[in-house]
């Protein structure tokens, strides 16, 4: 199953508009390191746990 996660659901400073999708663990990896990257923050569990309940599945994968 494919996930989505969308910067633009998140509060951001930078007004960032990314979508990231994919694999559930790519995009949770993908996630981190932008995160970490663009945003600043700090790899911790915290961070991770906040983006992995962000996840949503990808309404526009084909089932």
């Amino acid at each position: 199953m494919r996930y989505v996660v969308d910067c633009r659901n998140q509060p951001s400073e930078n007004n960032c508009t990314l979508t990231i999708a994919g694999e559930r663990e790519e995009v949770l990896k993908a996630a981190v390191e932008h995160a970490i990257s663009s945003h600043g923050h700090t790899d911790s569990d915290e961070l991770r746990s906040g983006i992995e309940s962000s996840l949503e599945p990808d309404a526009a994968a084909a089932p």
